[in-house]
């Protein structure tokens, strides 16, 4: 008995201890800096629209400032731990910042949770956004200097105001973007699998808010129940209806308005001129983020107005880089720079990336850096070679069929089994073609875009084509990079004199280093579901389609049809001063 009870008292101790020192012990754990404020927390902070819509949120002060810079995240995901799991961790982001001498107001957008007004993803966000930085802006603690932080959802709420006030100072968009289009339709077909699981997790949060806390420990389980018989269901407009069990008003905007050029695209974004942005952005992604490619144009467009944004891109898929808090970590040493005036926590280089194959960051001065365009082309028993084909030979044939999609795995899609994984199992289908390189002499490194350009036929005049890189391992193991798909219509792609068609699939951005044993393989397949929702093949609406035509696909590979991967190669005599091991900073 005597020996229970001291081990209930030290346990006691050490738990008092811990909660004590939390603050101290999450600073050395997250290598921020030491915790300067305690924090007082108003709940249930109201702002009112414009229009008179009643926007909830929390506040998060450092006691003892009379005056201190202010920080905004709005999100639709809740608030707090009180309404999900992705609270939690707004909470306790809130909760880093303000300790540190930064005023936080967690606010639920338009429609989320205490929130009042409709939930209608985008739309409202521009003025909802405006009207909670000018109530910032006349709260008396305010000094005058406010900043947007947040990640997914609430990165893009920050693209929708910033270009429209001069109040918002400086602010960091993370695993985002404002393309918001091409997110939701990359190369022209729906990312089904992101639109499904997104819906889901709304739906998984408000049916748990009545729940016990726990229950949100297993949201992503249920999101994935939900989401099962709803990626192969047609037709896909009533998709929802299956995943919910009733219709969302905005998924059905979005289907019936699938073209970028679209008037509800153009209505909806006609405020968003990345030119106007004055405050500085620090952009944060991921190699593995459905946001990449996306955040790389936003990056592109900020420096073309004159501006020089900071860029850090890391091993992450999305949910990866929600928990690695390297988006805390950058956006205190941000919002420092700007709001504290602490220039020492400048980097000497404006753009980091993580290489991929090497655990190395690499500091550059711009994206992208300066490569050697290198091609590798397809030949005979499926090799990949530098070497220019010179002679004529059969194309390689494979059968698509949309009742069985070729699936999405790894990679950028929207799900926790996204990144990087081994391929083996996948490359062994009968509707994908690998093509492998001989075992590499020397390492190489690529930064930049890769590009694949093919030479195809196919029986249908509506189809896709899919290109994964990887890198192969000696002992087998083949980890994909990157990937891309181009969607085939008619009058896509380029007519040769012999009715084939060139195509070029833009696979997106990496940073990857090959080692030396290794090879590289190029995977090619007609689809990558639901990532890209599948193409049915009839070039009827997707929406509405339910027939499914089987594909009779060809890839040629001779001298007079030279298909090639085009890597980005990296000198790496030049490279090697900018280097920084794995654990001196994000990761």
């Amino acid at each position: 008995m005597n020996q229970l009870r001291r081990f209930l008292l030290v346990t006691g101790l050490v738990l008092s201890s811990l909660y004590l020192f939390r603050r101290h012990i999450y600073a050395r754990l997250l290598r921020l800096s030491p915790p300067r404020c305690r924090v007082s927390v108003e709940r249930g902070v109201v702002v009112v629209t414009r229009d008179g819509v009643r926007l909830v949120g929390d506040l998060y002060r450092p006691a003892g400032l009379d005056k201190c810079p202010a920080l905004l995240m709005r999100t639709p995901y809740g608030r707090s731990g009180r309404y999900s799991s992705f609270g939690h961790l707004q909470e306790f982001f809130a909760q880093r910042f303000a300790e540190r001498g930064y005023a936080v107001l967690v606010q639920d957008v338009r429609g989320r949770l205490e929130s009042g007004g409709s939930f209608s993803p985008y739309l409202f966000e521009r003025d909802d956004g405006i009207d909670s930085v000018e109530w910032l802006a006349a709260q008396p603690w305010c000094d005058g200097q406010i900043g947007m932080w947040g990640a997914s959802y609430s990165g893009i709420v920050q693209w929708a105001v910033v270009p429209s006030t001069p109040l918002v100072k400086a602010f960091m968009p993370s695993i985002t973007s404002a393309a918001l289009h091409d997110i939701l339709y990359p190369d022209g077909a729906l990312d089904l699998g992101l639109a499904l699981r997104w819906l889901s997790i709304f739906k998984t949060i408000d049916h748990n808010r009545s729940r016990a806390p726990w229950a949100n420990l297993f949201l992503f389980n249920e999101v994935e129940q939900m989401v099962k018989p709803a990626v192969t269901h047609l037709p896909v407009a009533s998709v929802d209806k299956v995943a919910l069990d009733e219709e969302v008003d905005f998924f059905q905007l979005w289907l019936e308005h699938p073209e970028g050029d679209d008037e509800l695209w153009s209505k909806a974004l006609e405020h968003l001129r990345l030119e106007q942005v004055t405050a500085p952005a620090h952009l944060v992604g991921g190699w593995y983020d459905f946001f990449l490619r996306g955040m790389l144009q936003d990056y592109a467009k900020l420096k073309a107005a004159g501006q020089q944004p900071y860029l850090t891109i890391g091993p992450w898929h999305h949910f990866a880089a929600l928990f690695s808090f390297a988006d805390v970590r950058e956006g205190l040493r941000w919002f420092d720079i700007h709001f504290k005036g602490q220039a020492n926590k400048r980097r000497q280089m404006p753009v980091r990336v993580f290489i991929l194959g090497s655990r190395q960051w690499r500091d550059l001065p711009d994206w992208p850096p300066t490569a050697e365009t290198r091609p590798f082309y397809l030949g005979g028993e499926h090799t990949l070679s530098t070497r220019v084909p010179t002679s004529a030979a059969p194309p390689y044939r494979y059968i698509y069929d949309p009742a069985d999609p070729t699936p999405s795995i790894g990679g950028s899609q929207f799900s926790l089994d996204a990144g990087a994984v081994d391929n083996r199992r996948w490359e062994r289908r009968h509707d994908v073609l690998a093509f492998t390189s001989a075992p590499l002499t020397h390492d190489l490194e690529i930064i930049g875009e890769v590009r694949l350009v093919l030479y195809v036929r196919s029986s249908l005049a509506h189809t896709d084509f899919f290109g994964r890189l990887c890198d192969v391992a000696p002992n087998g193991k083949s980890t994909n990079i990157c990937d891309g798909l181009f969607r085939l219509r008619p009058g896509t792609g380029e007519c040769q004199p012999d009715g084939t068609l060139r195509i070029e699939i833009d696979m997106w951005a990496t940073a990857y280093h090959f080692r030396r044993g290794h090879r590289i393989r190029l995977c090619v397949a007609s689809g990558a579901h639901p990532r890209w929702n599948r193409n049915f093949g009839t070039g009827e609406p997707f929406t509405t389609g339910t027939n499914l035509r089987i594909a009779q696909q060809a890839v040629y590979c001779d001298q007079t049809h030279p298909s090639a991967l085009r890597l980005p190669v990296i000198d790496e005599t030049r490279a090697e001063p900018q280097r920084h091991k794995v654990h001196e900073e994000l990761v």
